[in-house]
């Protein structure tokens, strides 16, 4: 059931309630298989038997139909895959997140002066880092996408199994898959720790050798929980369509927390990258 909280400006809203209320606010029609969502949407005053959107909604739906910057965050761990997100527009920025088993997603409206710190609190970046950050450069594993997987599986397929040892069996999945002794132990470490792997895009319309299009860029991380915080290197991003190969290389890199935040503030364009949109000629 949609909900929402005036005091913090913040909706509860599922999928398919926000196109009803997305076709709404473009004046488009709602087809009849959206019915049930229009119907919760009337039932929780977002919306009149009219169709009329509430106040409440408008600077929430005129981001959402009309953003500047669009970024979205793919995170994930031992519960499944989230998706998160922000939505930059030209007076009002929205920030929406998932839960793991729940349809709805929270909607809220958040200051924009708080872009990078809004992102770094969906991916839960901790200022402190309980490992250390000693020696980061030198901590690199390498391997590759298709050895990755084999381990990834092993983890899934002991967290399924009670009383089974996680790290042995991923150990020798790694070993079974051709990696390095030395691999195989600290890379089995890194997966049994890993709170969350993600990747963020931010996308927008911009131009590409003089021509407009979209524009993206992307970073990618593990959070390993007290073994720190990983770079994705390889495969780099913005990944290619399709993927990698069981064959490309993969490479995290140990890194300090302040360099996750950097990587977060260079996501963002500058005013100069964004092409406008032009308004309509009036009549």
């Amino acid at each position: 059931m949609p909900s929402f909280d005036v005091t913090r400006s913040r909706f509860r809203l599922a999928d398919d309630e926000v196109f009803v209320l997305a076709q709404l606010a473009t004046g488009q029609p709602v087809p009849e298989s959206m019915a049930p969502a229009e119907a919760r949407l009337r039932d929780a005053g977002l919306m009149s038997g009219a169709g009329e959107l509430s106040t409440l909604l408008l600077p929430l739906m005129q981001t959402l139909v009309n953003p500047s910057v669009i970024v979205s965050l793919e995170a994930g761990g031992r519960q499944g895959t989230l998706h998160h997100g922000l939505l930059i527009g030209d007076e009002h920025v929205v920030c929406h997140e998932t839960w793991p088993g729940e349809e709805e997603a929270v909607y809220r409206l958040v200051e924009p002066r708080t872009v990078v710190w809004t992102l770094a609190d969906l991916i839960a970046l901790r200022q402190s880092d309980a490992a250390g950050a000693g020696n980061t450069e030198e901590q690199v594993v390498e391997t590759t996408v298709g050895v990755l997987e084999a381990g990834l599986q092993a983890l899934e397929k002991a967290a399924s199994t009670p009383g089974a040892d996680e790290r042995s069996l991923v150990v020798e999945a790694l070993r079974a898959a051709g990696t390095a002794e030395g691999t195989a132990t600290r890379l089995s470490q890194l997966i049994v720790e890993v709170r969350s792997n993600w990747r963020m895009t931010a996308a927008w319309q911009g131009r590409q050798d003089g021509v407009p299009g979209v524009t993206a860029r992307a970073v990618a991380a593990w959070d390993c929980g007290p073994l720190g915080y990983w770079l994705r290197e390889l495969p780099a991003e913005p990944m290619a369509e399709g993927g990698a190969a069981a064959g490309s290389p993969f490479r995290l890199r140990r890194v300090a927390p302040k360099r996750i935040w950097q990587e977060l503030t260079g996501l963002l364009p500058d005013e100069s990258e964004i092409v406008r949109r032009e308004a309509p000629a009036q009549p």
